[in-house]
């Protein structure tokens, strides 16, 4: 019987024991995709004790200790951190085969040098111990130079100032590349009951006037100029269902002009607007040589209730099962046709799209670009280890392997950095069952290769970073 968790966790066979070891463990991160704070990076953030670093804004967790049946006063509610620990630690206790599982005792060996066995029976040790790391000086900078992490990009909103990104190219005393990522779901947001107040945000921070659909384009090109001089080589777009239904560019500018007056926007109309601005997006982005990330398949907000007290981004979200094959074929077609579909990851909530992920980017392959349209890391509630294998297997069935960009964290929490390793050693297990199985040559050189550019080495040279 395997030790738990110990230095082989996760990698059974020899190969995979060497890929690891030899060579995925020692690649740097570039965490592309994150919901981090650059404000709190600027400001190189110590956390106060374990809870903060934990439990603040994480609903993963969140999600598993409603689970177990704690009163919401114990998740967001008013009660100490001292509580709010010892109740997530009731609930991982026995989430065994639930990720967070790994991911907990990971971050705890890791960062806190704890290689215990968490439960309410040593809790108080753990508590002690984590925070007294804190107390010693562990900061966010300090957690983000011990993970080896090379770069990050942040998710950030077109009208925002990016002034801590523009603080820390400035600091001489921080490496790690901190960049923007334009994430304009706002703009896409016609039929939401905030679109015309952000509409003038974005009038203040692109200093343009906007009362027509194209002063508005006009306004958002600004933006993407302006986070391209800052550092910006990626986009990132949430999209609950993937939008595609051309229309004139008189009707959608009628409809722009409807959402500005207050009045109501019909789904038809949302869908004419969206896909209209995507396409507009989408040749800027083509034209700066950025990537686009596509978020697809995500339900959010189910629990009206809880949306009320709480908020978006709380926990309440699930799978959508929304047809993807045909507005996302068209709507790429309709950029590839222009010689302008930019780099692009497909991201699917949903595992059943793999397949249809994988075959469809298949046919925008091409233009010297290696890999040039990805499908995206495992997802959201596919970030487990069997979402891991199953989104590689199909990549490898129906693509090119060799150029996957591997994984990122999408967390809000600087302790997820342990999720790139949960990562590796899963890749090295799948590439090392190939080995031992004879379906791949044991050929270390080529196998070793492989993966440190799975795990670092794509990516650098996909957002073309200078790292």
């Amino acid at each position: 019987m395997k030790n738990f968790m110990d230095q082989d966790f996760l990698l059974t066979t020899e190969t995979a024991r060497k890929l690891f070891h030899d060579y995925a463990e020692k690649m740097p991160i570039i965490d592309y995709h994150c919901h981090i704070s650059p404000k709190e990076i600027c400001d190189d953030k110590k956390f106060k004790n374990l809870t903060e670093a934990w439990l603040y804004g994480d609903h993963y967790k969140w999600r598993l200790m409603r689970s177990y049946g704690i009163d919401e006063k114990y998740i967001t509610g008013k009660s100490t951190d001292y509580e709010k620990f010892l109740s997530y630690v009731k609930a991982v206790e026995t989430a065994i085969g639930n990720p967070l599982y790994h991911w907990t005792h990971l971050e705890l060996q890791r960062y806190f040098g704890i290689n215990e066995v968490i439960n309410e029976k040593n809790a108080p040790v753990i508590w002690e111990k984590a925070n007294k790391i804190f107390e010693s000086g562990l900061s966010v900078r300090q957690i983000i130079k011990k993970s080896n992490v090379k770069a990050i990009c942040t998710t950030d909103d077109p009208a925002d100032s990016l002034e801590y990104h523009l603080k820390l190219q400035e600091d001489k005393t921080f490496d790690v590349k901190v960049l923007p990522a334009f994430r304009p779901d706002k703009a896409l947001g016609i039929n939401k009951p905030t679109f015309t107040e952000w509409v003038k945000t974005l009038e203040k921070a692109s200093k343009k006037n906007i009362a027509s659909y194209d002063e508005f384009l006009d306004a958002l090109k600004s933006r993407i100029e302006f986070f391209h001089s800052v550092g910006c080589r990626v986009s990132d777009h949430a999209l609950d269902y993937v939008p595609y239904l051309e229309a004139s560019k008189e009707e959608v500018a009628s409809i722009f002009k409807k959402a500005l007056n207050g009045e109501t926007i019909t789904h038809e109309e949302e869908t004419k607007y969206r896909t209209a601005t995507m396409q507009f997006l989408g040749k800027n982005y083509a034209k700066l040589n950025w990537a686009m990330e596509l978020h697809i398949n995500a339900f959010r907000d189910n629990n009206g209730d809880m949306f009320k007290k709480l908020g978006p981004d709380t926990g309440f979200d699930s799978i959508n099962d929304s047809n993807v094959t045909y507005p996302l074929s068209k709507l790429l077609s309709s950029l590839e046709v222009e010689n302008l579909l930019p780099k692009t990851i497909l991201y699917s909530l949903n595992p059943n799209d793999n397949y249809v992920l994988g075959t469809l980017l298949g046919c925008f392959q091409g233009s010297g670009v290696l890999g040039k349209i990805q499908l995206g890391a495992a997802w959201w509630f596919n970030d487990n280890k069997d979402g891991m294998i199953e989104q590689m297997k199909a990549l490898a069935n129906l693509g090119l392997f060799s150029s996957f960009l591997g994984m990122l964290t999408d967390s809000r929490s600087f302790l997820s950095y342990t999720r790139h390793e949960y990562f590796r050693r899963i890749l090295c297990e799948l590439i090392g069952n190939w080995t031992e199985n004879g379906e791949i040559p044991n050929d270390m050189d080529l196998l070793g290769k492989i993966t440190e550019d799975i795990c670092y080495n794509n990516a650098k040279n996909y957002f073309e970073m200078k790292i």
